[in-house]
């Protein structure tokens, strides 16, 4: 590992933030933590913390010695000053003295003893911080250090790598306790330069930022060599069939597998989000004999426990052909992961007062032949519980080449598991009606698909925009944000759609909704209109929702969590206007398309339902459109738009809140929800 420390930048970024009144030292601090929080290698997801002892001034204006250190879960790759909130030290460290401090105080002290009562709270490991007497300190989960003492013999190992320039601290959870402990390693060789921690991870010290972060990468150097010694072969591969699945076939029956029933009401599921990862070193890990001992023996360093549990889902391979198969052996095991996750928590659930079970699925799946996937419920969830798998897949592999790899107790688990204060670092959360639903719009370039794709993004699902114009779809996205995928998209055309989907699956795991609404308004008198174009009207206005639909049925049923397809007909499926035949007929084959759909999947828990609209400003009433028919009806445009019983103008807005009222109505399909403001020639009942 080499230093990433640059002087000419660390000057750049004392020059920077002193022009907004932060001092040098915290300046430089923010730098080196920087430097540490954009190596994956060491720090992950919120992971590790750094600190400085400094002066400030409090509210009264008095000068005060203070802790400034990371608050907990902070991004230390991006992190601001304010990511470093400061607390009076004199008062840490004379709690020192105490026996114990219980959870309740441990959670009251960071913010009793606060400069700024408005400030993030501190890492759970302050305490630990505040007891050493280095200016700068670091502590890192470097993997490489993990694979040293994830072992039997880890203290044996450290005095070898480091030469006793670093303390050992046998394995303690997180808190008073271990900051107590450490301390003790400390005073009894007062002149080592960090600590490592068994089985959690090391700290280093310095009189400046870079004495600490470079001593950081000169020890985890030191690790990264012992490593690449006296290895041995690791993971004889098991027998695998000769044709693998694919990961976007096995995608779907996983996420169906591990799909939770909401006791909240027939048909609501706790669907995750996917993320998948395949590699040369995790095809290695996960292909290997005996992956049940050392990918179930535990994680690498407890704080990951909240993101990835205490284990990993293992399934079977999955063979080409043979998917039934696959699926029954997936639903099965997902089960067992979930019973014995249940028996984990009635065992160990005294532990912890007042613990309430967490979901019981999976948050990793390994695939022998295929990868792992990282399981959340939110693709941001789902990319760091794989992000953490692979890095413990490196760990676990190195620890294995030099002896066994040996993790904490799963009591011990537990407890970092269902520690409040470790949980925090997730932050409080609120739960939308569609968190977890995968939703696909077409014609998503267009102010009703746009419109469509940011409600279904508010309300927590996670969006992809398909449209024939890739750009329009691509500036739709940005403007939702988070996690929205924009695709290129021909409906009409078969392979275009499989392909669209089959990108949506590697992207999210599967398709939960799948709103049709792309469409053209193409016009004549029906008696008179050219064969070509009635045929390219019903290509789009009636084939194209059908391709749709039976893409995402197919995801649908492999799946096995139901779903909901949603249409756009529109008012002319039911009360057809003049010159509109070439729209309006196929537009009522898709009305009918939509109760088929109901009638034939609804013993599946696939809903079809459809949005009946009217007069909307889209890529179908253009402003010349509006101005023409405004005109030949001998009225103004807004008199034109508002002409309906309540007299208002429909929205694109209008139109996706409607369609995502029936994408949260469980027990409904084969609906037509009207949406024109008032216009009874097209009401259906």
């Amino acid at each position: 590992m080499k230093s990433a420390w640059v002087e000419r930048d660390a000057k750049e970024a004392v020059d920077r933030y002193g022009k907004a009144g932060v001092a040098a030292d915290l300046a430089l601090r923010i730098y080196s933590t920087r430097l540490l929080g954009r190596d994956p290698r060491l720090v992950l997801h919120g992971g590790g913390n750094s600190s400085l002892k400094t002066k400030a001034r409090d509210l009264a204006g008095e000068e005060v010695a203070v802790l400034r250190v990371k608050g907990s879960g902070a991004d230390m790759g991006a992190i601001e000053p304010a990511g470093f909130p400061a607390v009076r030290l004199e008062p840490l460290r004379a709690l020192r003295a105490r026996k114990k401090l219980s959870d309740d105080e441990m959670a009251r002290v960071p913010r009793a003893y606060l400069i700024d009562p408005q400030a993030p709270s501190p890492s759970v490991e302050m305490l630990l911080h505040a007891f050493m007497p280095a200016k700068y300190i670091d502590h890192t989960h470097a993997t490489a250090v993990l694979s040293l003492i994830d072992q039997p013999n880890a203290a044996a190992l450290c005095v070898q790598v480091f030469s006793g320039r670093l303390g050992f601290v046998p394995y303690i959870m997180p808190g008073f306790g271990l900051a107590k402990k450490a301390a003790e390693v400390f005073e009894k060789n007062p002149k080592v330069e960090g600590l490592i921690l068994d089985k959690h991870g090391i700290f280093t010290f310095g009189a400046d930022a870079r004495e600490a972060y470079e001593r950081m990468i000169a020890f985890v150097t030191r690790a990264e060599n012992r490593l690449k010694k006296n290895r041995k072969a690791v993971f004889a591969g098991t027998k695998l069939p000769q044709q693998i699945a694919p990961a976007i076939e096995v995608a779907p029956i996983l996420r169906g597998a591990c799909t939770l029933l909401d006791a909240g009401g027939e048909g609501a599921h706790q669907r995750p989000i996917l993320e998948f990862r395949a590699s040369d070193a995790i095809l290695n890990f996960v292909n290997g004999k005996d992956v049940a001992r050392y990918a179930c023996a535990g994680v690498v360093t407890p704080d990951h426990v909240i993101r990835s549990k205490p284990w990993p889902l293992i399934v079977p391979a999955p063979q080409v052909g043979k998917l039934d198969a696959f699926k029954s052996a997936a639903l099965k095991a997902a089960q067992k992961f979930i019973d014995d996750y249940k028996a984990y928590f009635a065992r160990h659930k005294a532990r912890t007062k007042g613990a309430v079970m967490h979901d019981a699925a999976p948050r990793v799946v390994l695939v022998p032949g295929v990868g792992l996937f990282g399981l959340g419920a939110s693709k941001r969830d789902a990319i760091i519980a794989a992000d953490i798998a692979q890095a413990a897949v490196a760990g676990i592999t190195d620890a294995e080449a030099i002896g066994r790899f040996t993790s904490i107790s799963q009591a011990d688990m537990f407890d970092c598991e269902y520690w409040p204060l470790e949980l925090a670092k997730l932050g409080a959360r609120q739960v939308l009606p569609l968190a977890g639903q995968v939703a696909v719009i077409t014609g998503a370039g267009g102010a009703i698909g746009a419109a469509t794709a940011s409600a279904f993004a508010a309300a927590g699902a996670e969006v992809a925009l398909l449209d024939v114009d890739a750009k329009a779809a691509r500036e739709k996205a940005k403007t939702i944000g988070g996690n929205a995928i924009a695709l290129k998209c021909d409906v009409t055309d078969a392979a275009s759609v499989r392909d669209a989907f089959a990108r949506v699956v590697a992207t999210f795991g599967g398709v939960d909704i799948a709103i049709s609404n792309a469409g053209a308004a193409w016009q004549g008198r029906i008696g008179e209109v050219d064969e070509a174009v009635l045929r390219k009207s019903f290509e789009l206005n009636f084939f194209a929702h059908q391709k749709v639909a039976q893409a995402a049925v197919k995801i649908m049923l492999a799946q096995g969590t139901g779903g909901c397809l949603l249409f756009n007909v529109s008012k002319q499926a039911v009360n057809p206007g003049v010159n509109f035949g070439p729209y309006g007929l196929p537009k009522a084959a898709t009305l009918f398309l939509v109760r088929q759909y109901a009638l034939d999947y609804g013993a599946d828990g696939i809903r079809a339902n459809a949005v009946n609209a009217d007069r909307i400003r889209s890529g179908l009433l253009t402003s010349d459109f509006i101005r023409q028919r405004a005109k030949a009806r001998g009225v103004s445009e807004n008199d034109y738009m508002t002409g309906n019983l309540l007299g208002r103008e429909v929205t694109a807005q209008d139109v996706a809140q409607a369609f995502l009222a029936q994408a949260l109505a469980l027990k409904t399909t084969a609906d037509v929800t009207t949406v024109d403001g008032g216009n009874i020639a097209a009401a259906l009942r």
